[in-house]
């Protein structure tokens, strides 16, 4: 799921802030601690073999995110993929490989003990 910021309904408007917000933007319920992270990645990364290995080969870890800067692509396990570009929010499911088709900035939030155990397996692919 995806939406342009400029999509994202105005709650509140007064000189020198805007408030916007999207309601049922993903389920964070159980998940317990959630990281917030800040990522560059350069055009060209593909999370794809450094996800091998992870349950389907893929990252079984949620995130909700918003791209600074950029351009990425994820493929789920059926297949299905969805670009995302600068000023868009993000939610993507567990179960997804990224690849980055422009410099990318983007934040992130994940729930902390599953996205850790997924960076640390990235880690050891790119140390072996």
């Amino acid at each position: 799921m995806k939406i342009a910021k400029e999509n994202i309904e105005v709650k509140l408007k007064i000189p020198g802030a805007t408030l916007r917000q999207r309601t049922n933007f993903g389920d964070a319920s159980g998940l317990g601690k959630i990281s917030g992270e800040y990522f560059s990645l350069a055009a060209g990364v593909d999370t794809t073999p450094l996800f091998i290995g992870l349950e389907g080969n893929l990252c079984q870890c949620p995130h909700w995110g918003y791209v600074m800067k950029g351009k990425l692509i994820t493929t789920d396990a059926e297949g299905v993929q969805e670009t995302v570009n600068e000023n868009d929010m993000f939610y993507w499911p567990s179960g997804h490989n990224v690849k980055v088709e422009a410099d990318a900035e983007i934040i992130m939030f994940s729930p902390q003990h599953e996205h850790t155990h997924v960076i640390n397996h990235m880690i050891e692919k790119t140390q072996s």
